[in-house]
């Protein structure tokens, strides 16, 4: 599962979710459905511009957890 760190890179630079979308131009409920998983895709254009004011690497943005639910499934093919 892939997720985004945006939160806790905010909170280690002083900087609030409405200081993220006035920069980005993004609504707040864009940003929100990001955060929260329920969006299947995103731009590079936002990632980019995320790293950007965030000062971050894209490693630093996205975290990929390994669902050990489908793991044991593709073993037991």
């Amino acid at each position: 599962m892939i997720s985004f760190n945006i939160e806790k890179l905010l909170q280690n630079r002083q900087k609030t979710k409405y200081w993220l979308c006035k920069n980005m131009n993004i609504t707040s409920r864009n940003l929100n459905r990001i955060l929260n998983g329920e969006t299947s895709s995103i731009s590079f254009k936002y990632l980019e511009e995320m790293c950007r004011l965030l000062n971050c690497e894209i490693g630093e943005l996205i975290s990929f957890e390994k669902d050990n639910n489908t793991e044991n499934k593709t073993q037991k093919k």
